[in-house]
């Protein structure tokens, strides 16, 4: 493909990236209000954010694949209206078991910003290809961080089922923008949907880089996953705050997502390796610090400002080395990175909640400490290591 990467389509995928994505964590700050609304526990609610993550690795598996077969308009036009419609049905939720529903598919159509990244590393050259990444996850991963911001003060103010009405009608108006602005791009995969799945297989197989960046990806999201799921429980039991505050410690972890683009130059000039052991080494330091910050609110904002770019760092420098290799099938491959990073966020999720419930905030950061360490480990034992 001869396309040049413009900015204005740059910036539009990174905005794009990160409005998708926040749908993804707008539930976080708000499980508290859902609890109470359906009358159930922590470790009962906690099965919305998990099921959203398990939507979102199902879509990484099965949607963006498609990336290297058919148009990029057409996967568009089907993912949003999916999105619209699992949106407005959580939003109109009148049990537990139809809000996990629709988180689930909510997930799983908010994989599209996926496409994004590999459609950025494509048409960059290989000199710029680190920069583009950068900014696209720039854009995702302030998304992330900053649908806390919102959906905390959208519920305190409006309550949780607003928020969702909210994201419909702006999941609207982007896919308008991006039906006009987007380039279109015609992938030249000629073999039948099955075939491509399969071949999947065979990336994961032969490409010990991937499944190696898979591993230290899907470790270091399950931590911040672990963070996040009960950092709400936290702010609530030991501070007295609602989802408005707690929500506003994602700005604290915007400072990690604006280093993106320039992460992604190191990426472009130093040793992968080196910046992974950095990676893990700083985020063993956040879980140290929320280790003594139960009561902190200074110390747990320093460590969310860690452990946010902590992750960024090892996520694009990740990204980086799968990009690197087999450009006829970027999408196939992310999609091995992806599926791993969101299995280990749906683990963490998971794990979280049961240390929350049985361990307190001890529990936790000592459950992401062990984590962190084994990124650290993984990448200092592996013999698969990446270039």
């Amino acid at each position: 493909m001869n396309k040049k990467l413009s900015n204005s389509v740059l910036y539009l995928m990174s905005v794009s990236a990160g409005l998708v994505v926040a749908n993804l964590y707008y539930n976080q700050p708000l499980l508290h209000q859902m609890s109470v609304d359906f009358g159930v526990g922590e470790s009962a609610i906690s099965n919305v954010p998990l099921a959203t993550q398990l939507g979102y690795a199902f879509g990484l598996l099965f949607i963006i694949p498609l990336g290297d077969k058919i148009s990029n308009k057409k996967i568009l036009q089907f993912d949003f209206a999916l999105m619209v419609i699992s949106l407005i049905a959580a939003a109109m939720s009148s049990s537990l078991f139809l809000l996990i529903t629709s988180s689930f598919l909510i997930g799983f159509s908010s994989a599209i910003p996926q496409l994004f990244v590999p459609m950025a590393a494509q048409l960059a050259d290989d000199k710029g290809r680190g920069r583009a990444i950068g900014i696209v996850m720039s854009g995702l991963l302030i998304g992330i961080l900053g649908s806390r911001v919102i959906s905390g003060i959208v519920g305190e103010w409006f309550g949780w089922r607003f928020m969702y009405f909210a994201a419909t009608g702006l999941m609207v108006l982007l896919f308008v923008l991006l039906q006009f602005k987007l380039p279109k791009i015609n992938p030249t995969y000629k073999g039948s949907y099955g075939s491509l799945l399969k071949s999947i297989g065979f990336y994961f197989k032969t490409e010990p880089s991937v499944r190696l960046a898979a591993l230290r990806g899907g470790l270091g999201f399950a931590g911040l996953s672990i963070f996040w799921t009960t950092f709400v429980f936290l702010m609530e039991d030991n501070f007295g705050y609602g989802s408005d505050i707690t929500g506003a410690f994602g700005l604290f972890g915007v400072i990690g997502a604006l280093a993106a683009a320039v992460v992604g130059k190191l990426n472009d000039k130093f040793n992968k390796n080196k910046i992974i052991l950095f990676s893990a080494v700083l985020l063993i330091f956040s879980w140290v610090i929320f280790y003594f910050s139960a009561n902190s609110l200074i110390g747990l904002a320093v460590g969310v400002i860690l452990v946010d770019l902590g992750l960024q760092i090892l996520h694009i420098t990740n990204q980086s080395i799968v990009f690197s290799k087999n450009p006829e099938a970027r999408n196939r491959v992310n999609t091995i990175y992806m599926v791993g990073f969101f299995i280990g966020g749906s683990l963490g999720t998971t794990l979280g909640a049961l240390a929350w419930e049985h361990y307190a905030w001890q529990g936790v950061s000592v459950l992401g400490i062990l984590i962190s360490v084994a990124i650290l480990i993984v990448q200092l034992f592996s013999k698969s290591r990446s270039k």
